[in-house]
């Protein structure tokens, strides 16, 4: 079947007015913006959702989530958020932490004795052993696809086959190690991990859109990702190497939650409130500001300059570029098909786009990203 290209032409900007409830705030400059990188064949459609002090100031969805059916974007439209899988997986982490069942400088050797016997790709043995810390921050030295389509028993297990290209805590390099970090969080909770998130994070805060399994419901409701067509501002539609529903056999850690807008800001909010919700408290104060702090001091980091890594988080540290209008501290995390979340904790506001698209170069630093952000912060200002 050859791809779906569309190009989205000046007649088609009458199909990409907000979707939203008439009593939704809204910055129109935001929806302005998505609708012209739609028109540009940048994005197909966005979800967009902003808040400052604990209150909505902006949700709307523009443009569509299908483009082969004209679907259109609306809020409650299901994403997968690929990366942004993995504070979640540390939130689960700590969790056990708070509850003395697991230590972030114990060897993770201790739950998988198959990581003992791991040494680097020149044969050396290691010098201290992998810590659940160095998972968590991308120092472990772990190289390989952080896609599967086996149990997560058996990702864990093929990880542990595979060199590493350092000495753990000597280096940072985008790894699968949160993979591993769930993989330990299903062994010592004695829980599937999907089922110990959903009992003890998503069904307390209310996110119930989710999921590493989306229903056939969730599913069709679920946004199409798409990459650049064959001419210039044309999209086809692409496939979910993380997540494809029609494949996934276990939860996977480090990619594989699909969910909305809606939904995430529930989980940011708490955060940003200090592990709290509602009353009730989800994880530490103290674990959270251990996930949100510089772990990887003056170690060269991913994926936009001037940042670093907490436990999951990755950390703007000098504001610059796609995060100048951001706070030093501001903590998130993108996804591979171009979903962003970020928290502010000075100026007390949470970005959350919704987009998905492949093949468009680092989603954390798109000017999607920056337009987005750039305008909630001047309307936040106001």
């Amino acid at each position: 079947m050859r791809p779906l290209t569309v190009r989205l032409t000046l007649p088609l900007l009458l199909l990409l007015a907000p979707i939203a409830a008439a009593d939704t705030p809204q910055i129109p400059a935001i929806s302005e913006a998505m609708q012209k990188f739609a028109a540009a064949g940048k994005i197909s459609g966005a979800v967009t959702l902003v808040t400052q002090d604990g209150q909505i100031m902006h949700h709307a969805a523009d443009g569509q989530a299908d483009l082969e059916s004209g679907q259109p974007m609306k809020s409650d439209t299901m994403f997968a958020i690929a990366s942004m899988t993995k504070p979640i997986t540390a939130t689960a982490v700590m969790m056990l932490v708070d509850e003395d069942k697991l230590s972030l400088d114990e060897p993770i050797s201790k739950y998988l004795p198959a990581f003992a016997d791991v040494q680097l790709k020149d044969g050396a043995a290691l010098e201290r052993p992998i810590t659940l810390r160095d998972c968590l921050t991308h120092t472990a030295g772990f190289q390989g696809s952080q896609a599967f389509e086996t149990s997560l028993a058996d990702a864990a297990q093929d990880i542990a086959t595979r060199s590493l290209l350092f000495q753990p805590g000597t280096k940072w390099s985008y790894s699968p190690g949160i993979t591993v970090a769930g993989r330990i969080v299903e062994i010592v909770s004695g829980q599937p991990l999907e089922k110990f998130l959903e009992m003890r994070l998503f069904q307390p805060l209310g996110m119930n859109d989710t999921t590493f399994f989306p229903s056939k419901q969730q599913q069709a409701r679920t946004a199409k990702i798409y990459s650049p067509g064959d001419k210039p501002g044309t999209l086809k539609y692409s496939g979910n190497p993380y997540s494809d529903p029609t494949k996934v056999k276990g939860p996977n850690p480090s990619a594989g939650l699909h969910s909305t807008a809606s939904d995430l800001v529930k989980y940011y909010q708490m955060m940003l409130d200090g592990g709290q919700a509602n009353g009730k408290r989800y994880v530490s104060e103290s674990s959270v500001a251990e996930m949100t702090k510089l772990q990887t001091g003056d170690l060269e980091t991913g994926f936009t300059a001037g940042c670093g890594w907490g436990l999951g988080f990755c950390l703007v540290r000098t504001p610059q570029g796609v995060t100048e209008m951001l706070s030093p501290g501001t903590f998130g995390h993108g996804g591979a098909f171009g979903t962003q979340g970020w928290i502010d904790p000075k100026q007390k506001m949470i970005f959350v786009l919704m987009i998905q698209r492949s093949g468009f170069g680092n989603g954390d630093d798109s000017d999607v990203r920056k337009a987005f952000q750039t305008l909630a912060v001047d309307a936040g200002k106001q």
